[in-house]
Formats: structure tokens, sequence, C-alpha cells
């Protein structure tokens, strides 16, 4: 059986964090400056009060009220509940929560506290690290699963 691989071992540990009290309009502008598509909202003790992400930005355009931007605050218009997952927990159990919720990343909580990031493509890439360590190496080719007449048709020709 191949290695389980924890969501410590490929999590972010360097996060653009947003507080609850932050201008839509200057969290908008982190998004787009570090070119991610929403953040963990964090209290001063790193303790997650929200998550915010571009599609909960969008909402302020779509309900016209972007003339209000300056005086809207995070806490606005982020998500409040917000799953978390422990750095312990095993890639199957995170990839089954993304196929179960529309999220693209979760945030990592340890005793309470933000400690890391773990996205989709984390997951897609550890599932890598999986099957390229995984001690049974089977070999995959369209070759195998093409009916033996039609195989006769493409080596005679």
């Amino acid at each position: 059986m191949a290695k389980t691989i924890t969501v410590g071992e490929i999590m972010a540990r360097k996060l653009v964090t947003l507080r609850p009290d932050m201008d839509m309009q200057q969290a908008i502008e982190l998004l787009l400056k570090h070119k991610i598509s929403g953040a963990t909202v964090v209290d001063q003790d790193r303790n997650i009060v929200g998550m915010l992400s571009e599609k909960d930005c969008l909402r302020i355009f779509a309900n016209g009220a972007y003339n209000s931007l300056p005086n809207a605050k995070v806490s606005d218009y982020m998500a409040k509940n917000v799953i978390t997952i422990s750095p312990e927990a095993d890639l199957f159990t995170v990839a089954d929560l993304f196929l179960k919720n529309p999220f693209r990343r979760l945030p990592v909580v340890e005793n309470g506290t933000l400690v890391g990031q773990v996205s989709r493509r984390d997951i897609l890439a550890g599932s890598r690290k999986i099957w390229e360590e995984s001690p049974i190496k089977k070999e995959w080719t369209d070759s195998k699963y093409i009916p033996d007449e039609i195989r006769a048709r493409l080596e005679s020709k």
C-alpha cells in the first residue's frame, strides 16, 4: 500500500490573510496583487473568522453595490461558516471534502490557530506523489484496451 501523505506535508504555509475590518477595496487589491482567488479572514490572534473568495467579491458588482465599495468591510461579504482541516488529515479525506463542497481551498488549523492552507491543486500534486512512490507500478497504455481485430488492422498498415 502507498504511503499516506498528510495535509501538513503539502499545505502552503505562507499565506495572505485578511482582517474582518479591512476595506473591501483593499482586500480585492490584495487578491489581485497576489493572484489568488480567496483568503482566510483572521482576527489578531490568527483565529479564523471567515473566508473571502473572488465569488464573494463579485457579489458587490452583481448587486450594484460597487459605488459603496470604499465603505464596505470584509466582514460584510465573507463566508462566516468555514470548514477547516487538521494538518494530520490525509489527502483522501480532503479530496472527499473538495468533491462534496464548492470551495477551492481549506484553512489548516492546529490548536485553534491558522497554520496553513490546502487547495485542490495541492491535493492533485500530493496524489501524484503517492502514485510515484507506490511500490506497485502499472504500465498504462491505451493499446491494452484496443480489441484484437482493430489491433491487427493497425499493425497490417
